[in-house]
């Protein structure tokens, strides 16, 4: 068997997938993709495939030992999105040839359901209430929203107090039996977490996350030692050598991106990392199908896994949803807040190709905001 093709699609509403095809027929998906560049991954996947264009396609680990090593300059998230993209698919027509789910060739299940959270916002305090109502009474179990819009470096009492009211209101509406996590999204200083985290200990939050930004990891140990509260990293950490000095800081949760950090070959390796510092791993996925697919596929092969982010309903995607781009929906049906373990070769969806062809290039540019304080200075989103 030999690839003969690689594609990619950009579809609304800001995703990018890839299709490998091979002379035999057996065609794979992945999801290379930073989000707001797109573009950039599109270009960077498009240079690697050079790598596997008459290769066989079930070499997976020489594959990815290529594409991350073979280039003089590597890492980053641009090279490492897209060798995650490619990956996948790579894993992807593995299963699909052997005629076994992903997580069967890494080891087996070791859990019969995967929770999930799903996300409700939380930068307008006025929307949190019917968001939460709205995902209890679609039966999660678990909840994220950002703790706080923007922030000044040393908040005012005004703005601490705005984020423990949220934290106050969602534990009220979602009871002692459900979870809520907070995503601080580095927006918040050092100084200024430092001074938060205990006011959010009484209301009990399954974690809060990037408490500072990801390039200012050296500081989670000072954080880790005065938190009464979990604390969780890594969506924007693409590489063992990356999540290394978050686990040695004593961070609670990490949280891969099997989009971002080089697919599923590389955080597979990334859970056993943490796995060593006791630590689980709650895979980051505002994205689209293929990316659920492989983190579903991580996560039922993964003994210390602790709940899956999905973007089913997510609060700022307009113009498509997930579930567009796949022939059978009920691989992604919740009951009662979990995901049932997939069955089908490979990553265990079926692509709608037609789909996926019909909406390639109707996704927008897609950029996040960007925010200023009111002196004008750049403030983080």
């Amino acid at each position: 068997m030999r690839i003969t093709r690689v594609e990619t699609f950009a579809v609304p509403p800001r995703w990018l997938l890839c299709r490998i095809e091979t002379d035999e027929g057996v065609v794979g998906w992945g999801e290379p993709v930073i989000e707001g560049r797109a573009a950039t991954v599109r270009t960077a996947v498009r240079e690697l495939s050079e790598l596997l264009l008459g290769r066989d396609p079930l070499r997976v680990e020489d594959h990815w030992q290529a594409m991350t090593r073979g280039g003089f300059y590597r890492g980053g998230p641009i090279l490492a999105a897209a060798v995650a993209g490619l990956d996948q698919a790579l894993w992807d027509i593995l299963g699909k040839t052997l005629g076994a789910p992903v997580h069967v060739l890494l080891g087996g299940p070791v859990r019969d359901r995967v929770r999930a959270y799903g996300w409700v916002g939380g930068d307008d305090p006025a929307e949190i209430t019917d968001a939460l109502t709205a995902v209890v009474e679609s039966g999660l179990t678990a909840v994220k929203m950002n703790a706080a819009g923007r922030m000044n470096r040393l908040g005012t009492v005004g703005e601490l107090d705005r984020v423990v009211r949220r934290a106050e209101l969602a534990r009220e509406l979602l009871g002692p039996e459900r979870d809520f996590a907070l995503d601080l999204h580095g927006r918040s200083s050092a100084a200024n977490t430092r001074r938060l985290l205990p006011l959010l200990a009484p209301t009990a939050p399954l974690f809060v996350e990037e408490p500072v930004l990801p390039e200012h990891t050296e500081l989670l140990a000072g954080l880790v030692a005065c938190s009464p509260v979990p604390l969780a990293t890594g969506e924007r950490l693409y590489s063992r050598a990356e999540v290394l000095p978050a686990l040695r800081a004593g961070i609670a949760v990490l949280q891969p991106d099997p989009s971002h950090a080089g697919g599923i070959s590389e955080v597979r390796r990334i859970a056993s990392l943490a796995e060593t510092f006791d630590v689980p791993i709650a895979p980051h996925c505002p994205l689209g199908p293929v990316a659920l697919a492989a983190s579903l596929q991580l996560a039922f092969a993964t003994p210390n896994f602790l709940i899956q982010e999905q973007s089913l309903g997510i609060h700022y995607h307009s113009g498509a949803e997930l579930l567009d781009y796949v022939v059978d929906r009920e691989v992604f049906r919740l009951r009662e807040g979990h995901f049932a373990r997939p069955t089908a070769p490979g990553l265990g969806i079926e692509v709608d190709e037609a789909a996926v062809r019909a909406a390639d290039d109707g996704a927008p540019e897609w950029r996040n905001p960007l925010w200023r304080h009111p002196d004008g200075s750049f403030a983080e989103w």
